[in-house]
């Protein structure tokens, strides 16, 4: 099968039995997005979803998050992974907001990468799903699940995943793309032990055929 067999393959099986595929982050503007998505580092949409409601009480906008303390922050979330540094790069983020952006969060990559603690993923997320832009996002997820599929040959790292995926997936179909290698990652194709008994790719899947089935 040749590349571009595989991945119409993939396309078409999502379209058919993923047609709505989006971030299971809750969210309400860019500026909500950047903060659950920086808090879901290492962290479950889940527990993330627990915790915003209360702090985007408290702070409804990057002003309001500029001016509080890291101490007062870090009471907000501290019950998702490492919130301590978290509580630093959200401090650090919306000042930055605030002073160079004019309390908008920018929807240009590169400037979202500016941001402290926004790397390449995270920045490419905010830029797909707040803003439109054309976009790969490879979280761990992606990553595993691209490369198990076939969609990815000896990728090293998630940016080398990004080039192979975005050179195959039509730019209107990578924020769906994404999020259906997302979702297949977190619910089928799971790290350890994946469902491949309920998969509908097990058949073309390199992985499962790599076992000898």
């Amino acid at each position: 099968m040749t590349t571009k067999e595989r991945y119409k393959k993939v396309i078409e099986y999502f379209q058919e039995h993923m047609p709505v595929a989006e971030t299971e982050l809750h969210y309400a503007s860019p500026y909500e997005l950047i903060v659950a998505v920086m808090l879901s580092a290492q962290c479950t949409d889940k527990r993330v979803n627990m915790i915003t409601p209360a702090f985007f009480r408290r702070f409804p906008d990057p002003v309001s998050l500029a001016d509080a303390g890291v101490e007062e922050i870090l009471e907000y979330i501290k019950s998702c992974s490492y919130p301590n540094s978290k509580a630093r790069h959200l401090s650090g983020m919306a000042k930055k907001v605030v002073l160079d952006f004019g309390g908008e969060v920018p929807s240009d990559r590169g400037d979202l990468m500016s941001l402290p603690g926004v790397g390449r993923k995270s920045a490419n997320v905010i830029s797909l799903v707040a803003f439109g832009r054309p976009a790969m996002p490879v979280d761990t997820h992606v990553f595993r699940v691209s490369a198990r599929l076939g969609l990815t040959n000896h990728a090293k790292n998630p940016y080398a995943a990004e080039v192979q995926l975005v050179r195959h997936i039509p730019e209107p179909l990578l924020a769906l793309a994404h999020h259906w290698l997302i979702l297949h990652g977190r619910y089928i194709c799971i790290a350890r032990k994946p469902k491949c008994d309920v998969c509908g790719l097990s058949g073309i899947c390199r992985y499962f055929n790599s076992k000898g089935r």
